[in-house]
């Protein structure tokens, strides 16, 4: 089976946990890998169309869109928002990765742009996210979550 292709959409004050993502892919020790999408490299431009065309052209190349939601994922509109909205646009499957740990959507840093839709919401590890980068098949509303279950087999 092939790895997902994956975009990962963050804030930028959570960079951090982004790059932390691809340690866990590099390190061997770790069984966690994707398929990154992500762009490569930043871009040193302030031109937003151009910006928002290379996000586009990345976010189509991906089934799976993980974004990381931090305290301030919410009000983050200009960019993250509308990555959420262009995967939504292209019926990627949604996986809402809590950065304070919670198993659930959490309301207040939830975006409601992906509340409701059939999306998954999961805490920043690597075992869970690994396995719902490999499990989750995306509903058609709602909030989803695993059971207690599934984290005492992980």
């Amino acid at each position: 089976m092939s790895l997902p292709r994956t975009f990962v959409g963050f804030s930028s004050t959570d960079i951090r946990y982004y790059r932390l993502m691809q340690a866990w892919k590099a390190n061997t020790h770790i069984d966690f890998s994707f398929t990154d999408c992500q762009l490569g490299n930043e871009i040193n431009s302030a031109n937003e169309a151009y910006i928002k065309r290379k996000c586009r052209e990345r976010i189509n190349m991906a089934g799976t869109f993980a974004v990381l939601i931090g305290q301030d994922t919410r009000t983050k509109h200009k960019y993250v928002r509308w990555e959420m909205e262009v995967a939504i646009e292209k019926n990627c499957r949604i996986i809402g990765i809590n950065l304070d740990g919670s198993r659930r959507v959490v309301d207040t840093t939830c975006p409601p742009i992906i509340r409701n839709i059939g999306a998954i919401f999961i805490p920043f590890s690597p075992k869970i996210v690994a396995f719902a980068l490999k499990d989750y098949v995306m509903k058609t509303d709602d909030d989803y979550h695993y059971k207690d279950s599934v984290y005492d087999t992980l």
